[in-house]
C-alpha cells in the first residue's frame, strides 16, 4: 500500500521534502517569554524568509520537490468533520485561561478558510486580535484581566520540522516532545498521518499520546538496516525502549537500533547537532564527541524479545562495526580548532543536509567546517543564515525528508 513515505538512509537522493517557512510566529516572539518558547534572539521574519526561500529554491535546483507544512495540513482537513476536529483539539491544547477566551478564539477561527486558519493556529493569537470588531464587553474586559497579550502562545519553533515527527522507512514516529511549546506542533503531524491522502497509510512507530519524550533531531537513518537515536536532553531512554521495538517488530528492512548516550545540554540538544552523515563514510562531528562514547546496541533475538548490549569506544569505531566500512572519515566542527567548533557550533555547524552520497547543504557562516567538507571532497550547497540561525538549528533541522532514493 503507498503510503507516501520512503525514507531509509541519511544520504539516498532526497526526492521529497517538508518545510515550514517562517511566518508570523516569529513575529510574536517577545524578550520576555524567549527561554519559554526556547528562543534565544528574534530573527527578523521579512529576512529569515528570504533566506528560507533561498534553501527551498537550493533544493528545488537539485531536483528536490518541496512542500510545506502548512500546505499538508490544509490538505488534510478532508471534510467539514475533520475541520471541526482539528479546532477542536487545538482548543483543548492551547492552555486557554477561560471558557469566554475559548468561544471568542473558537469564533475568530473558524470564520478563516482552511489555510489561513491553520496560519493563524501556527502564528499564535494576540488578545487584541480578538477585540477587534467584538460586541461584547467581556472581550475587552477579559483580555484587560492580565498583562499577558496573547489568547494562544505562538508556535516558533515550526520551521525546525525535523523534531515534530520523523519518517522512518515507509513509517512515522509522531512524537511527544520535551517541553509543552513544542508538544503543540505535533498536531499538524497527527491530522497529516490520519487524513492526508497520501500519508494516512504510513505506519506508525511512535505516538504523540505517549508519555516520555522522543524528538526527530535525536534519530539517524544510517543505514536501510541501522537506526541511530540520542538519549538526550530532549529524548528519554523510556521512548527509545518503545521506538525500537515498533521498528524492528514491523519495519522491513532495520535490525538493530543503536541508542547514543550524548550530553545532557542545550548546546548538544539533540544527536544530529553533534553528529551528521554526509556520505558512505564521512560523517561531521563536535569535538567533543571524539572521545570515549557510549552506545547501546538493541537488537531482537530469535525469539522476538528484546536484546540490549553495551559498548564502549570511539565515534569511530563504533559506527565502522555496526555499518560495516572499514574506513571512517570524522570531520570535526571548526576544523577541530576549541574557538572555531564553539563559535560554528552555536550556528550549527554539524547539522549538514545530505541531498545525495557526498553532496550536502550548509549554512554559509560556518566557513571553517564547509572548508573541512569541501578538503573531504564532498560537495556542498550553501545557504545564507545568518537570521535562520537564530533559532539555533540548522538545514537538517529544518527538514524533514518524505522520499529517499535507496542508498546505493
Amino acid at each position: 500500500m503507498e503510503t507516501g513515505i520512503h525514507n531509509t538512509s541519511e544520504i539516498g537522493r532526497l526526492k521529497r521534502v517538508l518545510l515550514h517557512r517562517p511566518g508570523g510566529e516569529l513575529e510574536n516572539l517577545m524578550p520576555e517569554y524567549l527561554e519559554r518558547l526556547l528562543f534565544d534572539d528574534i530573527p527578523y521574519l521579512k529576512e529569515a524568509q528570504k533566506e528560507h526561500d533561498a534553501f527551498a529554491d537550493c533544493l528545488r535546483g537539485q531536483g528536490v520537490e518541496v512542500v510545506y507544512l502548512t500546505d499538508l495540513a490544509a490538505e488534510s482537513l478532508t471534510d467539514g468533520d475533520v475541520r471541526q476536529e482539528l479546532l477542536r483539539q487545538f482548543l483543548d491544547e492551547a492552555g486557554l485561561r477561560d471558557e469566554r477566551t475559548r468561544e471568542s478564539l473558537k469564533e475568530y477561527l473558524a470564520a478563516m478558510p482552511d489555510k489561513e486558519m491553520i496560519a493563524a493556529m501556527m502564528a499564535g493569537v494576540r488578545k487584541s486580535q480578538l477585540r477587534q470588531g467584538s460586541a461584547r464587553l467581556g472581550d475587552y474586559l477579559s483580555a484587560a484581566e492580565d498583562d499577558y497579550p496573547f489568547a494562544v502562545d505562538p508556535m516558533p519553533n515550526l520551521y525546525f520540522t525535523r523534531d515534530p515527527f520523523a519518517t522512518i522507512g515507509t513509517g512515522v514516529s509522531l512524537h511527544k516532545m520535551h517541553t509543552p511549546t513544542r508538544n503543540r506542533e505535533t498536531l499538524f503531524g497527527k491530522f497529516i498521518f490520519e487524513h492526508h491522502p497520501l500519508y494516512r497509510n504510513a505506519p506508525r512507530w511512535y505516538d504523540r499520546g505517549e508519555t516520555s519524550s522522543l524528538e526527530g533531531g535525536d534519530i539517524l537513518i544510517l543505514s536501510p538496516q541501522v537506526l541511530a537515536v540520542g538519549i538526550s536532553q530532549r529524548t528519554r531512554e523510556d521512548s527509545i525502549d518503545t521506538l525500537a521495538e515498533a521498528v524492528l517488530s514491523h519495519s522491513k528492512t532495520f535490525q538493530k537500533v543503536l541508542a547514543f548516550n550524548i550530553p545532557k545540554s542545550r548546546s548538544f540538544m539533540h544527536l544530529d547537532t553533534v553528529f551528521t552523515m554526509v556520505d558512505r563514510d564521512k560523517f561531521t562531528v563536535h569535538p567533543n564527541i571524539l572521545g570515549q562514547l557510549t552506545v547501546f546496541v538493541m537488537e531482537l533475538d530469535e525469539r522476538g524479545k528484546m536484546s540490549i548490549e553495551q559498548e564502549d569506544g570511539r565515534l569511530e569505531d563504533i559506527l565502522k562495526k555496526h555499518l560495516q566500512l572499514d574506513q571512517v572519515t570524522l570531520i570535526p566542527c571548526g576544523q577541530g580548532s576549541e574557538i572555531d567548533a564553539a563559535r560554528e557550533q552555536w550556528s550549527d555547524g554539524s547539522n549538514t543536509l545530505a541531498i545525495a552520497p557526498g553532496e550536502v547543504v550548509v549554512y554559509s557562516r560556518n566557513y571553517v567546517t564547509n572548508r573541512s567538507l569541501e578538503e573531504a571532497g564532498i560537495h556542498i550547497h550553501t545557504i545564507p543564515s545568518a537570521e535562520l540561525s537564530r533559532g539555533r538549528g540548522g538545514p537538517r533541522c529544518m527538514s524533514m525528508p518524505l522520499w529517499r532514493e535507496d542508498p546505493a
